[in-house]
């Protein structure tokens, strides 16, 4: 077989065999392939698609290109699942729902990613914990999941390297914004922790990466037929993300929302709405549970019994994180110098929040970044975000600003009060989580 080949059929539009994308992503990942034959593969893809035994070769090849976690050996007593979110603003969703389905008998591997641009990345909200390792070899990682029942570390070397290579020339090529190469992106490194079961996040709105409510499904089903077809129990949930999903935005700001959710101090209904629809999901998926009440009963329970926290306390300590962490969050979690509210012009309710640019304020901060290898201030953030529909006035901001000096603190005043819209009366609320896809509803 020859490369340019395989190309001249995907340009004219023809279906590719099993054989010939495997042999195209080992030129991937061994060199066999230059980046101008990626780069004219990637865009005959983008014209032409993939169908979806095509989805399913490329999402597979994918994952074989490097380790792909083995647990026969483990003995575990449950099953594994994992839950991957397209992304977003406040979005902290993953480090509730870990522990919560570990203390349901789940076992999560999960394998997190960073911030970039507008939204927030897991890994830096846990580096945000002093000590905490996002990289522990794979032994230590699978001992981890095996006797706590979830870890939540970073993707290494060794998963999906032919994803790494093909991605960084998608990104300067203008064919990120495809489909079938999005989902084999997302599900080669999602599967190749040995999962038996997924649940997909697919966020819809203005601070979402797909903005259009069709494209979003599209995307949904498409992981969810590819997934399936690739052996692993999944569903997608399409959510809002029209307005931030918590009360916080930042990494500091989230974890400690995170804790404080874990513990039942506060929970804030749209994330925690969110949090329980995709942790019911998960245990339907793996057969903890058979019915969405029962399904919810277990979780609930996990909640109010503690387990939930102690798993979180447990694992943090494990990668490395102080051992009472939930115990004396407030002592660990850096804090930024300057902590202000942000007031509006006149009262009235909220009714839109531009999130995409509400996410870049935290950027401008320092707590998010534009370069993959930028360093962030993981102190600073916002919090006390109003949602949509909430009355604002001279007593109740539109945000606190935590910011590392007052000047940062002002021009972040004004963003933040330029990315939302006011009005007289109460706006309509969109849903929180608009569908659920499995693969007998597509």
């Amino acid at each position: 077989m020859l490369p340019q080949e395989i190309i001249k059929a995907k340009r004219d539009g023809k279906t590719l065999s099993a054989e010939q994308i495997q042999f195209f992503v080992k030129g991937i990942t061994g060199g066999g392939v230059t980046e101008g034959q990626i780069a004219a593969f990637a865009m005959a893809v983008y014209f032409n698609g993939m169908a979806m035994p095509e989805r399913v070769a490329l999402t597979e090849a994918m994952m074989n290109s490097g380790s792909v976690l083995n647990w026969d050996h483990f003995n575990l007593q449950g099953p594994i699942v994992d839950k991957h979110s397209t992304g977003g603003v406040s979005d902290s969703v993953s480090l509730m729902l870990g522990p919560m389905v570990a203390a349901c008998g789940g076992y999560v591997p999960m394998i997190a990613g960073r911030g970039l641009g507008h939204t927030g990345g897991t890994l830096d909200k846990f580096e945000s914990i002093p000590g905490y390792n996002i990289q522990p070899d794979q032994d230590d990682f699978q001992r981890i999941v095996k006797e706590i029942g979830v870890a939540i570390i970073g993707q290494t070397a060794h998963i999906a390297p032919a994803d790494k290579r093909f991605y960084s020339i998608r990104d300067v090529t203008a064919t990120v914004d495809s489909i079938p190469l999005i989902t084999a992106s997302i599900l080669s490194k999602k599967l190749s922790a040995g999962l038996e079961a997924l649940v997909m996040d697919v966020k819809t709105g203005n601070g979402a990466f797909m903005t259009d409510l069709d494209k979003s499904r599209a995307l949904a089903s498409s992981i969810v037929e590819v997934a399936n077809g690739a052996g692993v129990n999944t569903s997608a949930l399409i959510t809002d993300m029209n307005q931030a999903l918590g009360d916080t935005a930042g990494n500091a700001t989230e974890m400690r929302e995170a804790v404080e959710y874990l513990i039942g101090k506060r929970r804030n209904p749209r994330l925690h709405e969110v949090t329980m629809a995709l942790c019911a999901q998960m245990l339907l998926r793996s057969g903890l549970a058979q019915s969405k009440d029962e399904a919810d009963g277990k979780l609930q329970d996990a909640l109010n019994s503690g387990r939930a926290a102690e798993i979180f306390g447990k694992m943090v300590h494990a990668l490395g994180g102080p051992a009472d962490f939930v115990e004396s969050y407030e002592r660990y979690l850096p804090k930024a110098p300057v902590i202000v509210p942000v007031f509006a012009d006149t009262p009235g309710y909220v009714s839109h929040v531009a999130t995409r640019e509400l996410g870049l304020v935290v950027v401008s901060l320092g707590g998010g970044r534009t370069n993959p290898s930028d360093s962030i201030d993981h102190a600073v953030g916002l919090s006390d975000i109003a949602p949509i529909g909430s009355f604002v006035d001279h007593d109740r901001p539109l945000a606190m600003i935590h910011a590392r000096d007052e000047a940062a603190a002002a021009m972040a005043s004004v963003e933040l009060k330029a990315s939302i819209g006011m009005s007289e009366s109460l706006p309509q609320l969109d849903p929180v989580v608009y569908e659920i896809l499995t693969k007998d509803s597509i």
